[in-house]
């Protein structure tokens, strides 16, 4: 993996980073190292077209979580349950796929709305939530190139909280290419 961007504009408070995975150990490597830094209400809206690494990327995030823990257990999508819950004694894991969500208020009757404040929330297809898209989240983008094992991850949010959990990840030592 790769970093290729850091920026703070301190006018704007945006934070963007891009990282180049070349692998999917790399995709889930950097989905633990992300996830090490999450706690209750912190929500990550993974975007890309299918196939791009999103389910991959949270579950990969899931599983380090649980790991630490001792748990090792099977992370199965959410494709048709729309969100699997993960309890980590402290908090809980949503993990959402919204693919199939009709309306953007159906979120709610899932609870999302709550689990925002409360969770870590993992959140796949996050324009389907349309108004109720959490300001504060990070947004994940996973985009494939040419070659079918390469990523790029573009990272970026406006809250200053993430700040410092992109710095880490892009100060995060990275695999010879």
């Amino acid at each position: 993996m790769v970093p290729q961007t850091w920026q703070n504009p301190a006018m704007t408070c945006d934070y963007a980073l891009r990282l180049t995975s070349h692998a999917p150990e790399d995709t889930a490597a950097i989905a633990a190292r992300l996830g090490a830094g999450l706690g209750a209400g912190d929500v990550v809206l993974l975007s890309g077209p299918v196939g791009a690494g999103k389910s991959l990327f949270a579950r990969a995030l899931i599983q380090a979580r649980l790991a630490e823990l001792g748990r090792y257990e099977d992370v199965p999508s959410p494709s048709f349950t729309l969100v699997q819950t993960y309890d980590l004694d402290r908090v809980e894991i949503w993990h959402a796929d919204l693919y199939r969500l009709a309306d953007p208020h159906d979120a709610l009757e899932l609870g999302l709305d709550q689990a925002f404040e409360d969770a870590i929330c993992l959140v796949e297809w996050p324009e389907r939530l349309g108004a109720f898209c959490p300001a504060s989240g990070l947004h994940v983008t996973l985009e494939p190139a040419a070659d079918e094992d390469t990523r790029s991850l573009r990272f970026s949010a406006t809250d200053p909280r993430w700040g410092d959990v992109l710095r880490m990840l892009a100060d995060a030592p990275t695999r010879p290419a």
